[in-house]
């Protein structure tokens, strides 16, 4: 009889154990893909989910983004320049089944494929790309990785380029040239001014030399006038001076015709 009570407690006991080893508390940024008997058996999470021990097996996977950095990676660049690129890749998990079944390590995966990415697109550009067209280069590397990794349940939410390194002789050598380039720029900014300054002064002349064109063609116009005012003030003056003439032709014709008739009236007087 005891040991038939002791039977019944070591199951309870037995079955209390199996209970507690089945639960699984999944957090709400995890998931469990389970799989029954060595078979994929579906994902559950997140909250308390049962695995029986023996038969079924979880595998937690996190889908919070996760921010990975990549080694510093030696490229030689379309120019053939040696520089040293790093980056970091920012991605998460958007189907549990894919990143446990289709793939070892999807972590490990990813930064491989991340590493051997940056060379390849690095290794295609020159230097003046690198430096100066980040964005693009960015945008790049993003949808390689995205287009390799979707086959692994992963999304690459983006890519950025931390830093290009390169020798410092290279360094050096982009002083003088960028040097060499604002010495141009300064010579064609002088040149310019220069041609703007003669053409101004052209335009000057010839507008001085419009403006005594119409002074000069003013000029004959105005002597023109004054020429026609003196011949008017002329013939006023040449017939002012006849008119006087006249009046005084006939004022002596006068006196000369009344002086012989005096005459003649004066020996009548005297007889």
């Amino acid at each position: 009889m005891m040991i038939w009570d002791f039977g019944w407690g070591g199951a309870l006991l037995l079955l209390i154990a199996l209970a507690a080893a089945s639960i699984r508390i999944l957090r709400e940024y995890e998931r469990g893909v389970v799989f029954l008997l060595g078979r994929f058996w579906k994902v559950k999470g997140p909250g308390i989910i049962l695995v029986l021990p023996g038969i079924q097996q979880m595998v937690r996977v996190d889908l919070r983004l996760v921010v990975m950095d990549v080694p510093s990676q030696d490229v030689i660049s379309r120019d053939n320049v040696s520089v040293k690129g790093t980056a970091v890749v920012r991605f998460r998990v958007v189907d549990p089944q894919k990143a446990i079944i289709h793939v070892e390590n999807f972590l490990e995966a990813t930064s491989q494929l991340a590493q051997t990415t940056l060379r390849s697109v690095l290794g295609k550009h020159e230097l003046d790309d690198m430096l100066a067209e980040r964005e693009r280069l960015n945008v790049d590397i993003q949808q390689i990785l995205d287009t390799q990794t979707d086959s692994w349940g992963i999304k690459v939410a983006n890519v950025e380029i931390k830093h290009v390194d390169i020798d410092e002789s290279m360094v050096r050598a982009i002083a003088r040239q960028a040097e060499a380039e604002r010495e141009r720029r300064a010579k064609v900014i002088h040149a310019e001014g220069e041609q703007q300054a003669l053409g101004k002064a052209a335009r000057s002349r010839q507008g001085a030399g419009a403006v005594a064109a119409g002074h000069a063609a003013a000029l004959p116009a105005d002597a023109h006038q004054h020429r026609r005012r003196q011949d008017l003030d002329d013939r006023f003056s040449h017939a002012a001076g006849h008119h006087g003439r006249s009046v005084e032709t006939g004022a002596g014709q006068a006196r000369l015709t009344r002086a012989p008739s005096v005459a003649a009236r004066a020996p009548s007087c005297g007889g």
